[in-house]
């Protein structure tokens, strides 16, 4: 796992990060113990897109004639991003008892990864989601934006570049690092956990910097 900070001009907070397509249950207790938010899981927009897996608010917003709230709770105002909030649906594997304990969402998400990355055709995929998943659940999906890192700097797309710059499927499990006061932990903390577990402390701008390289010299088109 390693531990991105985003920006001292965003969020200032840090989350616990690890590709998807290692999560264990060990992994996911480590996370709740120490970093103490929530845990999510990414996929990148093209896939999201072509798979139908959509941002819940614009479930929300199509919802919004049937329960007028809803139209009312619009997250128009997030007071650190521009742009809409990166929350997808939620999940369960179909194989979990209640989903959230940390075998249950570690099959979820390991069961979900090996899903929407395989090389089955998309309707196959699409069929295959609705027979082992059920929605809502316990794991919350997080959708990237298009041109990642370019419309929106959040962990969901720094954390995802991340596992595009890697080399393996581009999807993160995070977790927020919260701190002992009730808020998240600063920076000088996160800092001192990653020498203490020797773990990689990453800053946005860092990711940035490599991202903008990747592209360059890659031409991928993200």
């Amino acid at each position: 796992m390693v531990l991105v900070y985003d920006f001292d001009d965003r969020e200032r907070e840090a989350d616990m990060t690890i590709a998807s397509q290692f999560i264990t249950a060990d992994a996911l207790r480590t996370m709740r113990h120490d970093a103490g938010g929530l845990v999510c899981t990414t996929t990148p927009n093209r896939i999201a897109a072509e798979l139908g897996l959509p941002f819940l608010s614009d479930v929300f917003w199509d919802a919004r004639k049937k329960y007028p709230l809803l139209e009312s709770m619009a997250p128009n105002d997030i007071p650190y991003d521009n742009t809409k909030s990166s929350f997808g649906v939620t999940i369960n594997h179909r194989k979990t008892y209640t989903g959230i304990t940390d075998a249950d969402r570690a099959l979820t998400i390991s069961e979900y990864v090996k899903t929407i990355f395989g090389d089955s055709p998309t309707e196959q995929k699409i069929r295959e989601l609705g027979a082992n998943f059920r929605a809502p659940g316990h794991v919350h999906l997080l959708n990237t934006t298009k041109n990642i890192l370019k419309t929106r700097r959040g962990h969901t797309e720094l954390c995802t570049a991340l596992m595009y710059m890697a080399g393996v499927h581009p999807s993160a499990t995070l977790c927020e690092m919260m701190g002992d006061n009730g808020g998240a932990t600063n920076k000088a903390c996160v800092m001192e956990y990653a020498e203490k577990n020797d773990m990689q402390f990453i800053t946005g701008d860092e990711i940035i910097e490599a991202w903008d390289e990747y592209l360059e010299r890659t031409g991928a088109d993200l």
